[in-house]
């Protein structure tokens, strides 16, 4: 369920107080945050920010057509390794014993 129209879009008063201050003095280093429920305005845009994944800090470049969206969601917290294959399957799990001989 999405946020109530009423209260408006959550933006992090502290992220945005340095959003505004570095938008001032034309400083373009990344701003690190934790904050990846935080949503992106208007004036976040053509900034970088450093967001946390729970592991690292992945950097995230504001465009207009992010506006609206959360932080979070352009710095992932999954690394998908791929498929297994059909071959690694059917070969067994690495280094298993061969039955006994005699057997079956």
């Amino acid at each position: 369920m999405g946020r109530s129209l009423k209260k408006g879009p959550f933006v992090d008063a502290k992220l945005m107080k340095k959003v505004l201050k570095q938008k001032e003095s034309n400083d373009r280093t990344p701003l690190k945050t934790w904050s990846r429920r935080c949503t992106i305005v208007p004036e976040m845009v053509n900034h970088t920010f450093e967001v946390h994944n729970g592991k690292i800090f992945q950097k995230v470049f504001i465009v207009e057509d992010m506006v609206g969206h959360k932080l979070g969601e352009f710095s992932v917290t999954r690394i998908f390794r791929g498929h297994t294959q059909k071959k690694a399957i059917a070969a067994g799990p690495a280094g298993a014993m061969p039955p006994p001989p005699g057997k079956g």
